[in-house]
């Protein structure tokens, strides 16, 4: 079944064709939220809920740009509210969020059999990125996730945030150029 007869038989209510559209995209919508809110539970619940907004208002999806893009965009609105209920609430950030991280989202960072040392080093390290990534404002933040976690392209990123691709680039720039920044000051973690 392709993606599109997928979708077909989600608007006509197929709940199977549902539950093969949440395996397609659900590690990208987690990866993405986790990126964004980098706190495991709070990335569980906002991939749980961005499938119930999918599985709500699949039928007013038209096709005018790809399932992924509207999928990614309602993961961006579904973790800015997140964010957003975060500051209301005076919810903070832990720094020693990656120490148990179920989900592999940084594995790249690990060696195949690190020592106790190293994982020290790449907790340490972790953690400082993420909250590097955190402190940034919405609009550089999500440019970081999607460009460098999710590795989207240009066209994609400026199709899931809606303005032109110069935009990104530019965005993506200043992001990359805050993150230098923020991360010097802690030089000897590289």
């Amino acid at each position: 079944m392709t993606e599109q007869e997928i979708i077909s038989a989600c608007k006509r209510g197929d709940r199977g064709a549902f539950d093969k559209l949440v395996m397609m995209y659900q590690k990208q919508v987690f990866n993405i939220a986790y990126g964004m809110l980098s706190d495991y539970e709070d990335a569980s619940d906002a991939a749980q809920e961005v499938f119930v907004n999918i599985y709500r208002s699949i039928a007013s999806f038209k096709g005018n740009s790809s399932f992924s893009t509207w999928l990614y965009r309602i993961c961006v609105n579904v973790c800015n509210d997140t964010l957003r209920k975060r500051q209301r609430r005076g919810m903070t950030f832990s720094l020693d969020a990656d120490r148990d991280d179920p989900t592999g989202v940084f594995d790249e960072l690990r060696s195949p059999e690190p020592t106790p040392e190293e994982n020290a080093e790449t907790n340490e390290l972790q953690a400082a990125v993420r909250a590097a990534i955190m402190s940034l404002d919405k609009e550089h933040r999500e440019v970081i996730v999607y460009a460098d976690m999710q590795q989207l392209s240009y066209d994609e990123i400026a199709s899931i945030l809606r303005c032109p691709k110069g935009t990104v680039k530019s965005r993506l720039n200043r992001a990359r150029a805050a993150l230098r920044k923020k991360l010097s000051a802690q030089r000897e973690l590289f």
